[in-house]
């Protein structure tokens, strides 16, 4: 297979990159040049439209003349990350439609109308978008728009992944490498409940995973690409950053109306946890039965964990931010209050 990956430097795009290395495939990254592509890829360098960008930064975009570098190469395959104003999809995908069998676009489960109903499958009712929206202020319409991008130059050669909270190695939203890094501090660690609350991810390796088979197969459509309902719980997740961390962490499980009540922003403050309510149910209730019928294989959480402690130590400890993302986590002087 010869895979087209636009971005293909960070987290996912660099997830998909080399798990597409990795089979043999012949793979070439567009991307702007500011970061090192993986080893064993043909580099193209340009600039898509402004907004946020695939790899995760801003700034004013070229528009089409930017993707210079695309008007000639044949592809079996493109993935593509981009989170930003939807007519870089369009621009991208209508560029490419005539030279490539099949596009896939890393979307979004914050395409579904909110609040999404807990068990709500891929037919679920959507927001609204525009594949030719040069705003990305709103994510969840962005997202959409560049569904529609995809589906209006490939129709069903477009591949929707419509993924949740991911995690893994590369991660640059900082929510693992968060609590990995509080646990790794040792000492009391507020641990928002319950325990058992049950978590619905995807491993980033395994979202690359699917997503080449699924282009290898042939597969076109949406798709909801996170793990089954309670693949892991918090308990496990958090446990498993002591485990891997060695530290002498002593997890201090709080019930949800506590840590609400103590002024705790969840999801921000305390990534990755959600307390009860259609937000939750929104986020960790999808239906996913149609990816794990065409492959989808979600790793144990502890191996997610354990891998990027790994990764993380590996460069130093300090993950990458994203400029366009907040910085998450809770600060210690508000955990301390709380836990007293």
């Amino acid at each position: 297979m010869k895979l087209l990956m636009l971005g293909g430097t960070e987290f996912v795009g660099r997830a998909v990159t080399e798990a597409a290395v990795a089979r043999g495939w012949q793979v070439t990254v567009f991307h702007r040049g500011r970061h090192a592509a993986p080893e064993g890829v043909t580099a193209l360098h340009g600039e898509r439209g402004g907004g946020e960008r695939g790899d995760g930064e801003r700034g004013e975009g070229a528009g089409p003349e930017g993707l210079a570098a695309l008007r000639e190469g044949e592809w079996d395959a493109v993935v593509d990350t981009w989170s930003g104003a939807p007519s870089a999809v369009r621009d991208a995908a209508r560029l490419l439609a005539g030279r490539v069998g099949r596009y896939a676009y890393v979307s979004s489960r914050s395409v579904y109308a909110y609040p999404a109903a807990y068990g709500l499958d891929e037919d679920g009712p959507l927001v609204a978008g525009s594949a030719d929206d040069t705003d990305a202020e709103d994510y969840a319409a962005a997202k959409r728009g560049g569904e529609l991008a995809a589906l209006d130059a490939f129709g069903e050669r477009a591949l929707l992944v419509r993924a949740g909270l991911i995690l893994g190695p590369y991660e640059n939203i900082g929510r693992l490498p968060w609590w990995l890094d509080r646990i790794a501090r040792g000492g009391p660690v507020l641990a928002p409940g319950p325990r058992e609350m049950a978590l619905q991810y995807i491993d980033v390796r395994d979202l690359a995973e699917w997503t080449l088979g699924a282009l290898e197969g042939g597969l076109g459509g949406a798709y909801n690409l996170v793990s089954e309902v309670g693949h892991a719980t918090m308990g496990e997740l958090l446990e498993s950053c002591v485990r891997v961390t060695g530290s002498d962490a002593e997890l201090r499980w709080t019930a949800p109306e506590d840590v609400l009540a103590a002024g705790v922003e969840p999801w921000t403050e305390l990534p990755v946890w959600l307390a009860p309510g259609e937000l939750r149910d929104a986020m960790y209730g999808a239906d996913v039965s149609r990816a794990l019928a065409t492959g989808l294989r979600c790793r144990p959480v502890a191996e997610t964990v354990a891998d990027t402690w790994a990764w993380l130590r590996s460069i130093g400890g300090v993950a990458p931010q994203r400029p366009d993302r907040p910085v998450v986590g809770l600060a210690a002087e508000k955990e301390s209050a709380v836990l007293r």
